[in-house]
């Protein structure tokens, strides 16, 4: 069932939207071709999140996934994990600079100039396509993608309605890949 090999595609995580607890659904992503994760279980506690954390970082290191901590730089130090992915009202200049991979979500040009003036190393840009996640807002499509594609370096990952079906659409924008939750979290 490999839908996503070759492809630039970060599972986003979503227990509610899970099956079954999210290290058991490591390897099915996997299965399918995606080689990255980013843990966005937000609404936990910091020690909530942290348990679940290593449960899951253990999967991935038996699958050979990357995982990306979201949100809880702490837990991300204390398990040795060296992407973090954090909101861009959190980030400060050089506070993160620690970790190598350091990405945030961008909604606008200006939320872009300033995830840059960060020195991040990755966005993620959406929501693209109509998304559950977000039933009360307008997607902000293929056109938004590709102005945000076209004024940075950096790569970027389209979020938001991502399936198989309409990723050669984002890709075309000159996305360097796309961030799927439901479907991966259904896998």
């Amino acid at each position: 069932m490999c839908l996503f090999d070759g492809k630039n595609i970060i599972a986003v995580t979503s227990r509610e939207l899970c099956p079954r607890p999210l290290w058991e659904q490591i390897p099915r992503i996997r299965e399918a071709g995606i080689t990255r994760v980013i843990l966005r279980e937000k609404d936990l506690s910091a020690g909530e999140y942290l348990a679940l954390a290593e449960k899951v970082l253990r999967a991935c290191e038996a699958c050979g996934v990357d995982l990306t901590i979201h949100s809880f730089p702490e837990a991300a130090e204390a398990l040795g994990v060296k992407s973090l992915h954090m909101p861009l009202d959190l980030l400060e200049k050089d506070l993160y600079r620690c970790f190598p991979n350091l990405g945030t979500s961008v909604h606008s040009i200006s939320q872009l100039r300033k995830a840059e003036s960060f020195g991040v190393s990755y966005v993620t840009a959406g929501h693209i396509f109509t998304t559950d996640c977000k039933k009360d807002l307008a997607p902000r499509g293929l056109g938004f993608l590709s102005d945000i594609c076209g004024k940075t370096d950096l790569p970027v990952y389209a979020i938001g309605g991502i399936t198989p079906e309409n990723l050669p659409e984002v890709l075309s924008c000159g996305a360097g890949g796309a961030c799927i939750m439901s479907f991966a979290m259904r896998l």
